[in-house]
């Protein structure tokens, strides 16, 4: 049931990204821009998105890499599926994370006076 409520969070948070430019909260390319910036925060140390980092990476592998839980060879439908929902739980978890680390900058990090 925990899978589920995270699977359908991570969904829920999809959906709200894509949408959030267009009320007022960061775009897309803001935070896909965001993401080195994220990235390096983390492993200084600055930023505690590590481990959902290692997340996404894994996540990332799991949908690039040619060993697959579900091949598509023997089971075409389902393997397709189970790359669908990966893909679409990868978007979801870095348009959330994102957005929570541009908001741990606007806050955190303090202001650059000249």
């Amino acid at each position: 049931m925990a899978k589920t409520l995270k699977r359908a969070a991570a969904f829920t948070a999809l959906a709200r990204a894509l949408t959030a430019g267009s009320r007022g909260g960061p775009s897309v390319a803001q935070r896909l821009g965001a993401l080195p910036r994220m990235i390096r925060a983390s492993t200084r140390g600055e930023y505690d998105g590590g481990m959902r980092l290692a997340l996404m990476a894994a996540a990332t592998a799991y949908v690039v890499s040619p060993i697959d839980a579900v091949p598509e060879a023997f089971l075409w439908v389902f393997g397709l599926v189970d790359d669908a929902v990966a893909v679409t739980w990868l978007a979801g978890a870095v348009l959330a994370e994102t957005e929570r680390f541009l908001e741990w900058e606007k806050t955190a990090r303090p202001a650059v006076v000249k």
